[in-house]
């Protein structure tokens, strides 16, 4: 039997998280389900004081319910994160300086013994939308650009294109363009900012119709569903913020093809829990600060990824 796991959870305010949908939470029940402790950090209560990163933690017990969902277990105390048998890194974007200061803090916890995921460096090293660029071969065509002639020209050659920018999340400020789009200029000057802000474009994907696909890769594990996201009618958005529908179904051979050649590339770098964007069987994002779907999939196809995670964890800390 594996020994009890102490094991902490960085995530955004407790108060207001989902316990119907939110995969954090899915992690942290499958966890207390095998007896390990479960203690949660809000990320403003990480420190760094002569060597030691330290941060207030709380205790809680998960319950089977959604309203309370945990219950505390215990005094807040600030403790070193080397005291925890593992840290799990899941704060939601925005990806701003902050979340890259918390990198650090826990990248120098790291190189203290702890263990940390995802890896810290591992999380700031890949842009979600620009480390598809690592892996062309799998992607649409696409441009990263911040200058008003080079989009469009991208947009006079293909006639169809998304616009995105590089920190958005939730399917926040992206646009379908066309060529006789009378609006063109404008977009491209709000989200490059006048042209001092980089954006990305890719071509326009019909497939989007038949869902924006949710892979999960797990330790290196490739989890046989995905979750489709399909946009709401009159949408180009499938992604669920933006009132998409996500109907978990089999990965196709092409989506399964990108994904095992992916999760051991990335499992080598420390992330975990990785979640790609596949739309048409085109590689459109590569998510790793706080990738979701996990609680829609166990629901619809009863494939406890969660508790996949939890096996992950175990044999990394055996």
């Amino acid at each position: 039997m594996t020994r009890a796991l102490k094991l902490a959870f960085i995530l955004d305010p407790l108060a207001g998280l989902k316990p119907y949908k939110d995969s954090t939470i899915a992690m942290m029940r499958a966890a207390a389900a095998r007896g390990h402790q479960v203690w949660t950090i809000q990320r403003a209560a990480l420190t760094w004081r002569d060597g030691v990163v330290i941060a207030r933690a709380l205790p809680i017990r998960l319950t089977e319910d959604d309203a309370p969902w945990y219950e505390i277990d215990g005094d807040e105390l600030a403790l070193p994160l080397t005291s925890y048998d593992a840290v799990l890194m899941r704060q939601d974007p925005p990806f701003d300086f902050e979340y890259v200061t918390a990198t650090w803090l826990l990248e120098a916890a790291k190189e203290a013994g702890a263990r940390v995921f995802n890896d810290p460096a591992a999380i700031r090293d890949h842009s979600e939308k620009l480390a598809i660029t690592e892996f062309p071969q799998f992607t649409a065509t696409s441009l990263v650009a911040r200058d008003a002639v080079d989009l469009q020209a991208f947009i006079d050659e293909l006639g169809d294109v998304i616009l995105k920018p590089l920190d958005g999340m939730g399917g926040s400020q992206i646009f379908r363009v066309r060529a006789d789009d009378p609006n063109r200029n404008v977009i491209i000057e709000t989200l490059t900012a006048e042209g001092a802000r980089t954006i990305m474009a890719q071509r326009y994907l019909k497939e989007i119709a038949e869902g924006d696909k949710r892979v999960l890769l797990i330790g290196g594990e490739v989890v046989p569903f995905s979750l489709a996201r399909i946009p709401a009618a009159g949408e180009t958005r499938g992604n669920l913020a933006a009132g998409g529908r996500g109907v978990a179904m089999a990965l196709s051979a092409r989506e399964r093809a990108i994904a095992e050649y992916l999760a051991p590339i990335l499992w080598a770098r420390g992330l975990l829990i990785v979640g790609l964007d596949l739309i048409g069987g085109h590689l459109t994002e590569i998510n790793v600060t706080s990738p979701t779907c996990m609680v829609e999939i166990a629901t619809q196809k009863g494939f406890d990824v969660a508790g996949l995670v939890i096996d992950k964890l175990e044999q990394a800390c055996a």
